[in-house]
């Protein structure tokens, strides 16, 4: 008797769809049985998901359908309903058949196939690297962008976007192995105009003796939009705090693509896009990441606008604050959607803070038992991202608290007066008393 198997190849298959692997083989022999397995752990262990066994006329899956083609020729299929991420891996069909000598015997022959299941991305977002973090107000930096994809299965194809066109960026290398987060520096390709000239002398060409600045052609991207570098721009918040930086040349845009595989046995794919911020044409400029996988009828993508703060919006509680309350002061929001997050920096006007401090970082100034002295003064909050800075003001206003007598608390707002003398009086009594 002779036997032949062979297994049809299979395309990628995405995660949720219904598959069939098909063994088909050839006989002209008495049917023994036909087992598929699936392999794992790199071909050690060998798991059953279907058995036909002639002798007893046993078929024993929840995901088999077996039937007769055509004489001599045969096809045993098993389904998988719903492939998930752990189905990927080979599979294997044994096809036995009884000798002709001797009906103990068993003539076996095998095939198998690989099933690749495929996953699309479930995620994508970008985010600022290293943010909120200061930046010089005289002097151009890395700026760096962080498109993360997450769920994907194989590795996704990412790629940035600046106001919807394709960005050409020079590669990076891989970071070396064991090191942990990693930024390119020495990136700076510009010649920068660092006389920190006023926005009008700038906007009109002129500088000291009036010797014209250097124009260059705009980024890629940018010609329909915005004229030369040397454009009048109008006064804004971004345009007062930085001075105006002329490039000679287009942005140099870097990129590095990594990706790590997950648990799940899908990967996290990273890619990063670093170039030098120039807050003036950077300002509103629109940055997308889009991501191309095979698992996906059109792309993926998630987009940022980078923007300076404008306007924060302040809040206080308690709204009356009375001697020895303690206020809360908070930022809690602006009149602009802000990218990158600010770096929000509280100072009072004239002095110190309460704690003695200078200055304090953080969305909220807390102000602990607050004294009368504190009434009228003015605190100043500082909201700065890469691109700009803005700042709001706000008056303290203490009322007097009819819980606490006028002229019973100290500069920190702690009980004193007569009653604090009283203790100390009595405590100097004593220890006279005692050295007499």
């Amino acid at each position: 008797a002779y036997l032949t198997v062979s297994i049809e190849p299979l395309p990628p298959v995405v995660v949720g769809d219904a598959v069939t692997l098909k063994c088909n083989f050839k006989t002209d022999g008495k049917m023994r049985e036909i087992v598929w397995y699936r392999v794992t752990d790199g071909g050690t262990i060998k798991q059953k998901i279907f058995t036909f066994d002639a002798m007893f006329s046993t078929n024993f899956s929840h995901m088999e359908n077996y039937r007769k083609r055509e004489d001599l020729v045969y096809q045993s299929t098993v389904r998988l309903p719903e492939v998930r991420i752990s189905d990927n891996g080979p599979y294997e069909c044994h096809v036995g058949i009884y000798d002709r000598a001797t009906r103990e015997k068993v003539v076996l022959a095998s095939g198998n196939i690989f099933l690749n299941v495929m996953a699309p991305p479930t995620s994508i977002s970008v985010l600022a690297a290293d943010t909120p973090a200061p930046f010089s107000r005289y002097q151009a930096q890395n700026f760096t962008l962080v498109c993360v994809v997450s769920g994907g299965k194989p590795a996704p194809l990412v790629y940035f976007k600046r106001d919807g066109e394709p960005i050409e960026a020079t590669p990076l290398p891989e970071p070396p192995a064991g090191t942990g987060s990693w930024a390119p520096r020495n990136l700076l390709h510009r010649d920068l105009d660092d006389t920190k000239v006023p926005k009008s002398l700038a906007a009109e060409g002129e500088v000291g003796g009036g010797q014209p600045l250097a124009t260059a052609d705009p980024p890629r991207g940018l010609a329909a939009e915005r004229g030369p570098v040397t454009e009048t721009i109008p006064e804004t918040v971004v345009s007062r705090e930085f001075p105006r930086w002329v490039h000679v040349a287009e942005p140099i845009y870097y990129f590095r693509h990594t990706h790590a595989p997950v648990s799940d046995g899908t990967v996290e794919a990273r890619a990063t896009l670093t170039w030098t911020l120039n807050p003036q044409i950077d300002n509103e400029a629109l940055f997308s990441c889009e991501v191309k996988h095979p698992a996906l009828s059109m792309p993926m993508q998630s987009e940022v606008t980078l923007v300076a703060p404008k306007g924060p919006k302040i809040t206080m509680t308690p709204t009356r604050a009375r001697v020895g309350d303690t206020v809360r002061i908070l930022v809690q929001g602006f009149q602009n959607e802000v990218f990158p997050e600010p770096l929000f920096t509280w100072t009072r006007v004239g002095s110190r803070l309460l704690d003695g401090s200078a200055e304090h970082d953080g969305k909220e100034l807390v102000l602990e038992r607050v004294p009368a002295e504190l009434n009228g003064s003015m605190y100043r909050c500082t909201a700065q991202n890469p691109l700009g800075s803005t700042d709001t003001h706000t008056r303290l206003i203490v009322f007097e608290n009819p819980n606490i007598p006028r002229g019973t608390e100290d500069s920190n707002g702690s009980l004193t007066g007569h009653c604090g003398f009283r203790l100390v009086l009595v405590l100097t009594l004593t220890v006279i008393l005692e050295l007499t």
